[in-house]
């Protein structure tokens, strides 16, 4: 079987895949329904379907559950699609998006905005800011004479997302027990409820601009994780694709933040899940990525908004989930590395 052949194979299943979860994510809930009337209530805003469903199913698909599986879908491929690429500029496969202090910085500035008693636009807007004045603080440390190296990149990023974190602890500190507090405890754990078409046609640019520029770079991340001095020995211009790819993540990052709290996990889990069906080499490994972390936040989104009556934060998921999948996967690229 050919490379491509090979590589079309892998992403066709990974796409059929995303969309069988999708569909399963539009018929789960307090009130089921079965894909067929789902698959139809869609159809119908596309192609004439004689409706054999009510109205209040109907609103239920299309007003309720289609923007926050959209929302949660482009949102899990963004964070994947961060992860894979710093993965493959760093050259450590134990890093996520979280390393350039990014998610910290945009927690800040939506936990300031919760406990000045605002919500909605400001507070997403107040995260976003918040979240690119972190990137920019890390990319100003860590620049001396024009130029930054990869350690000092990384070094500088866990300086600026403890520097943020302490400010997150402040904050929770000054807030107010029995009103301000928990509602920004509650944000931090992330959640998509209250996703809306208003919310995904404001966030899903943004990402999709941001994914575009990673797919775009990718065969320069595979120049790029073969180490600094080889990729400029290559004629790679490394100081500017690496920050043209710490700025796309960092977008990712930061709108992720904004719109849905913070989600860890799925930066770091994933692309090693990918690495198993496509491989090392970043052309595929970057969208295969993408896509599996859309099917794997809308799965556990899914089952955070099913499980029990109360909906359960999604970080608290995305851990529960995470940490031991991530010990297996370690496990067993150890055993592989001791048998070669």
């Amino acid at each position: 079987m050919s490379y491509d052949r090979g590589a079309t194979l892998v992403m066709v299943a990974l796409a059929v895949g995303l969309g069988l979860v999708m569909v399963a994510a539009l018929c789960a809930g307090r009130l089921s329904l079965s894909p067929g009337t789902v698959l139809g209530i869609v159809l119908s805003r596309i192609v004439p379907v004689d409706p054999s469903w009510s109205e209040l199913q109907e609103r239920i698909v299309l007003l309720v559950r289609l923007p926050r599986v959209l929302l949660t879908a482009i949102c899990g491929a963004a964070l994947a699609a961060a992860g894979a690429a710093m993965q493959g500029v760093l050259r450590n496969p134990l890093v996520s998006p979280h390393i350039l202090g990014v998610s910290s910085g945009a927690s800040f500035g939506g936990a300031v905005a919760i406990l000045l008693g605002l919500s909605g636009w400001f507070l997403i807007g107040s995260a976003f800011l918040a979240g690119s004045a972190a990137l920019l603080l890390v990319g100003a440390i860590a620049r001396v004479d024009g130029r930054s190296g990869t350690v000092t990149v990384v070094l500088t990023g866990v300086i600026v997302a403890a520097l943020f974190s302490a400010l997150v602890s402040l904050t929770q500190f000054v807030a107010e027990p029995d009103s301000s507090l928990p509602a920004i405890v509650f944000w931090l754990m992330g959640s998509f409820a209250t996703a809306s078409w208003r919310q995904f046609a404001a966030a899903a640019p943004v990402l999709a601009l941001a994914l575009m520029l990673v797919l775009g770079l990718r065969f320069r991340i595979n120049v790029l994780s073969l180490g600094e001095d080889d990729a400029r020995a290559l004629g790679l211009p490394v100081e500017r694709d690496r920050w043209l790819v710490f700025l796309a993540v960092a977008l990712m990052e930061a709108t992720v933040v904004a719109f849905a709290g913070v989600i860890g996990w799925v930066g770091l889990v994933v692309p090693h899940a990918a690495r198993m069906v496509a491989g090392e080499d970043h052309r595929l490994l970057i969208p295969a990525s993408a896509l599996l972390g859309a099917s794997y936040l809308v799965l556990v989104d899914t089952i955070a908004r099913t499980a029990v009556a109360a909906e359960i934060p999604l970080g608290v998921l995305t851990a529960i989930v995470g940490a031991p999948v991530f010990a297996l996967l370690l496990r067993q690229r150890q055993r592989r590395e001791l048998a070669a």
